[in-house]
């Protein structure tokens, strides 16, 4: 790769068949059907054929879970880097004590510890789910890194369609109502800067990079529904998202899911979700060409690389955004 590109960074979720069930309020979640036999050597194959190194956000449910572990080992012996997603994957972390939120941190990185022999160092909340206290637990446990945010307009519509395809009671629905964040969440700088907790110290964070001006998304999973009506149209939306970054100057951190791998003929218990119309080979066929404009325009680096970069360098934000933006600690 030509080391004068700017850096830019790649994750994927790694949610699993069960974490789709379980947030959509499908029954059966709980005996914890998984895909990741599935998806893990289709990804690594296709990652190993364009040189690239990424971050993995696995679960720590699926961590403990020995029918898993050949999948999850297999990540980190290809070199990728391991990042917490939560024990649960709940996208209520917000409400959670401090105990708690410790707790899921602690659980998920011995598990992870054990069968990857990878600590993590990077968290992405489930859902995009943040909080002080989840900070303030992320900085008491030596991460480097919160790769949470989504700075976006466009999160009370998409928890709108979330909630009409779902057979959610109204508890659950109220312990979602900030999936896909807020509003406000727009108005989120997209550069990486340091979150500061009064008391509790300082951490890195890295946004999910939206289009810049617009702030709409680009990941991978919107540009596979959009391709759904029209492959011009999701190809040039991705194009001049990609443009608009360079233009500005923003080290983008561009976000992958399982189901952007995974089509009807792979998983039939997940349709309800966008794109899932799609089979699973057109589906990888569309990501290999949009990886290949962002490989052409950036070098990617694993969320791990991008961070220590970004920490040596002199492109942070100055002025640390108010802490108070996001939801105060929980209480119960």
């Amino acid at each position: 790769m030509n080391n004068l590109k700017p850096i830019a960074s790649l994750s994927l979720d790694l949610d699993n068949q069960w974490s789709y069930m379980k947030t959509h309020g499908d029954k059966g979640w709980d005996s914890f059907p998984s895909y990741l036999d599935i998806v893990v050597p289709r990804v690594l194959d296709f990652l190993e054929k364009r040189g690239l190194k990424i971050t993995f956000f696995v679960v720590g449910q699926d961590a403990i879970l020995e029918k898993n572990h050949a999948a999850l080992k297999s990540i980190a012996d290809a070199g990728h880097e391991i990042g917490n997603h939560s024990f649960n994957h709940e996208p209520w972390l917000h409400l959670y004590t401090e105990e708690e939120i410790d707790s899921e941190l602690s659980r998920t990185e011995a598990a992870l510890e054990k069968v990857t022999g990878h600590r993590p160092t990077g968290f992405r909340g489930p859902g995009y789910s943040l909080s002080t206290s989840v900070l303030r637990i992320l900085i008491r446990r030596g991460y480097h890194f919160d790769a949470s945010t989504l700075p976006m307009f466009l999160g009370p519509l998409a928890r709108a369609y979330y909630f009409m395809t779902t057979k959610l009671s109204p508890e659950e629905k109220k312990n979602r109502k900030l999936l896909f964040g807020t509003l406000a969440d727009g108005l989120r700088s997209l550069y990486p800067y340091r979150w500061q907790i009064p008391n509790g110290g300082e951490i890195l964070e890295i946004p999910v990079t939206t289009m810049p001006i617009f702030k709409i998304p680009f990941h991978v999973s919107y540009i596979l529904y959009i391709y759904r009506f029209s492959p011009f149209l999701a190809r040039t939306y991705f194009k001049l998202a990609v443009f608009l970054c360079k233009l500005l100057g923003l080290q983008p951190s561009l976000l992958l899911h399982p189901l952007d791998f995974l089509g009807y003929d792979d998983v039939k218990e997940l349709s309800f979700f966008p794109a899932m119309n799609l089979k699973g080979a057109e589906k990888v066929k569309l990501v290999g060409e949009l990886l290949k404009i962002y490989t052409d325009n950036f070098m990617v680096v694993p969320m791990g690389e991008h961070a220590r970069l970004l920490s040596q360098g002199d492109q942070l934000t100055r002025k640390a955004p108010d802490f108070r933006a996001i939801p105060s600690p929980a209480t119960k």
